[in-house]
């Protein structure tokens, strides 16, 4: 299964960028040995309005992703506060299920569409607080990193 992450807007070069890449990059290596593929990236530039329900089918295929495939993970404010063991739970019955992609969301200033809200598997929020989209990419991708760390039994989560 392969990770697809779907954002609004692109990091700039900094410390952000760098620590997504980081955490990216842990979960590609640790993610092989659990049967995950490398995780893929698209990118929306029209920041400040909702994304798009399902984005261009072209580039969504090109990033190894199925057009009309539902998104596993919606990042939303209004979603479910769950902690890292339930999110490697849900991380790890995808894996299971043998789906191609587990595709996780995350919208701009605007947010989602509620379509897309709608389509979710699972609506994450990461707390109360509202976090710019670029803290919320690199929290995902900690997560992500450290759902798999979870589900290998590596020491990384110590809960």
């Amino acid at each position: 299964m392969r990770l697809v992450v779907i954002a609004i807007g692109r990091l700039k070069q900094g410390p952000e960028r760098e620590l997504a890449e980081r955490y990216r990059e842990r979960f590609d290596d640790i993610g092989r040995k659990l049967g995950f593929r490398a995780s893929k990236f698209m990118k929306f530039r029209k920041a400040g309005r909702a994304m798009p329900q399902r984005g261009s089918p072209k580039r969504l295929r090109n990033f190894g992703a199925d057009p009309g495939e539902k998104p596993a993970g919606a990042l939303d404010e209004r979603g479910q506060n769950i902690d890292s063991a339930a999110f490697a739970r849900h991380l790890g019955r995808w894996r299971d299920e043998t789906s191609a992609n587990t595709i996780f969301t995350i919208g701009g200033a605007d947010g989602l569409s509620p379509d897309l809200q709608r389509k979710a598997k699972l609506r994450i929020a990461f707390g109360s607080a509202t976090w710019p989209h670029q803290m919320v990419r690199v929290m995902l991708l900690e997560q992500i990193y450290r759902a798999a760390t979870i589900l290998a039994g590596h020491p990384y989560h110590r809960a």
